[in-house]
């Protein structure tokens, strides 16, 4: 999850670029850089690695200049190397990026036919060129940056400087969080507003479409059709030692809302746009030969585990056994010779989880994990890990760790599918195209919450709500049932469709509200069946699914939630999304502590 500042200022910048840069370090720290103006012309200074080695690079050769842009991130695709490190620029434009361009390889081809040489394999780049090109045909910096904004699709967050423009500065957001910072006489860029904590505490948060002109004296915020909105500008109480919930109510809203961001970070760790491939870190095992893969985990983590053996052994043919990790070493279960075990936490410190790698070590298995804390036990004690990119997670409800975690999974599971023959190269660029496209999705379905808020002010007066879906659905169903009673303490329960008749049908009647979750796909007749069976019996009947979906339907729905139409294989990405929202919204009715809910602590460290 890469980090941004900028600061139109009155003093030299670069020190202060670097302070931000500090407080946005959570966000990503394999490579980092600033850009400034000096005399018209940009100025750039990056590095490989942590902070510390930025910081000794402009000790050792300072920039001046009183306006600029910085940026940490995560390493994407390719090596976290200076060369793909932001600021991207070239004479006339110096920009950072946060996010995703979904189509840049059309957009490269386009401008590589015009005669524009590139330099990096990023997608950033593109932005540049094209900003150029817009440039080049005697286009103002604003003309050029509203025809490219435009152009791009995708979830991203954009701070640019042009040369020779002392007195401008340029932001934009689609998906991906983005801050303006009011000052006397100069104005800031953050991707958060603790970034911009000891610069001022009067910040405007930039909407979804929004792209904004700073100059010395102020902003002009402009809608994704051009037009000038008003934005309010607030006092923020964040400081440089908290992390703060921005313009939300809680961290559990704040971090829903995050999902694009964090998840188009995540992709371009292990996703090569080039290529439309998967590029994962060497792994201690061959992908090819492994007889069999053994999923651990807890809590919403263990759902994301049951979705990713429905992906591994339909994608890549690889047998898998999940189990929950509390209860995996003590049935003492015979380890195949050869075999891997992966082992999937937020905190990389719950003590189930941990103990279950233990014991998988002590039966020679490869150790392999997905966490979002890469200093943390588990991450220590595995061969490898593969990290969530999705930034401090604070709500005890985990919403876009989750999501993340079901990013790294497929990849991995293409990853296996490649490597076992199961998936041709043409098969594997499809759905890799499919997960790109999945940040912006996210961000079209956070554009109904107030109707989805509807919905949940009727769950709100329910005792009992159950949750239904087949295939990689059904994990889907037991989460959003996780979600909603760990938050509103509303009994729920999540079941696979088909069991329904198999008992819990006797519990249907007209109080009791049915989630379905059922995305449009091979599955989707016999989950209709299932559902018709419950509406036969009085049973209140929300739908998730997609366009498709919904018209397929035939029957009394009480109400829909519509996603957008994505490849069966990232659905389960997409439908994470309205059941934290209905949970969530069901939760803040109902008057309970969405962030620290009873009982329940973010990480479970004793058994």
């Amino acid at each position: 999850m890469c980090g941004i500042i900028g600061i139109l200022g009155q003093a030299e910048v670069a020190p202060l670029l670097l302070d931000g840069l500090r407080r946005l370090e959570y966000r990503g720290y394999d490579s980092a850089g600033v850009a400034t103006l000096i005399n018209g012309q940009i100025e750039r200074r990056r590095a490989e690695g942590k902070l510390a080695n930025l910081a000794g690079l402009l000790e050792a050769e300072p920039v001046a200049g009183t306006i600029g842009i910085g940026h940490t991130r995560w390493a994407t695709h390719g090596q976290p190397t200076e060369a793909n490190a932001h600021p991207h620029t070239n004479q006339r434009v110096a920009l950072v990026h946060n996010g995703i361009i979904e189509n840049f390889q059309a957009l490269r081809a386009e401008l590589e036919a015009a005669g524009h040489v590139f330099e990096t394999e990023t997608d950033t780049e593109v932005v540049v060129h094209m900003l150029t090109d817009y440039l080049d045909r005697q286009l103002s910096p604003e003309e050029a940056t509203e025809k490219t904004l435009a152009r791009l699709e995708g979830a991203f967050a954009l701070a640019i400087i042009f040369a020779g423009r002392h007195d401008l500065m340029i932001g934009a957001r689609r998906g991906s969080p983005l801050a303006v910072g009011y000052g006397e006489g100069e104005m800031y860029l953050g991707s958060d507003a603790l970034a911009l904590a000891p610069l001022t505490s009067r910040i405007c948060y930039l909407e979804e479409g929004d792209w904004v002109v700073l100059d010395n004296e102020g902003a002009v915020v402009r809608d994704e059709s051009g037009q000038v909105v008003p934005r309010e500008v607030v006092q923020t109480a964040v400081s440089g030692a908290l992390i703060g919930k921005g313009q939300y109510r809680h961290f559990m809203q704040k971090e829903i809302f995050e999902q694009p961001a964090v998840i188009g970070d995540t992709l371009q760790s292990y996703l090569n746009p080039l290529n439309r491939s998967i590029q994962l870190p060497a792994l201690p095992v061959d992908l090819a030969a492994l007889p069999r893969l053994t999923i651990s985990a807890c809590g919403t983590a263990y759902y994301a585990g049951l979705v990713a053996k429905y992906w591994l052994e339909s994608l890549a043919r690889l047998p898998v056994e999940i189990d929950i990790a509390s209860e995996f070493r003590y049935r003492e279960a015979p380890m195949p010779e050869g075999g891997a075990s992966l082992f999937v936490s937020q905190s990389g410190e719950t003590i189930d989880t941990l103990a279950a790698l233990r014991f998988a070590r002590e039966q020679g298995q490869a150790i392999l994990s997905i966490v979002n804390m890469p200093e943390s036990a588990i991450a220590r004690e595995s061969d490898l890990v593969l990290p969530t990119l999705a930034g401090p997670e604070i709500g005890v409800a985990s919403t876009k760790a989750f999501t993340t975690q079901l990013t790294v999974l497929a990849c991995l599971a293409l990853a296996a599918a490649r490597a076992r023959g199961a998936l041709d190269e043409a098969g594997a660029a499809r759905l890799c195209t499919a997960l790109t496209e999945v940040p912006a999705k996210i961000t079209e379905i956070l554009t109904h919450d107030a109707a989805i808020r509807a919905i949940a002010a009727e769950l709100a007066e329910a005792r009992d709500v159950l949750y239904l879906g087949r295939g990689t659905s059904f994990p889907l169903a037991m989460e959003g049932a996780l979600k909603l009673k760990e938050i509103s303490y509303i009994h729920a329960e999540g079941y696979a469709a088909g069991e329904m008749k198999h008992g819990p049908i006797a519990l249907i009647d007209e109080a009791v509200p049915v989630i379905v979750c059922a995305p449009s796909g091979p599955l989707f007749e016999k989950t209709a069946s299932n559902v018709q069976e419950v509406i036969a019996r009085g049973g209140r009947v929300v739908l998730i699914s997609d366009v498709e979906g919904v018209e397929r339907f035939q029957g009394d729905l009480a109400h829909v939630i519509t996603l957008p139409k994505v490849d069966p294989f990232v659905a389960p990405i997409l439908t994470a999304v309205p059941v934290q929202l209905l949970a969530y919204h069901t939760a803040v009715i109902k008057g309970t502590d969405v962030d620290q809910p009873r009982n329940l602590a973010k990480s479970v460290t004793v058994e």
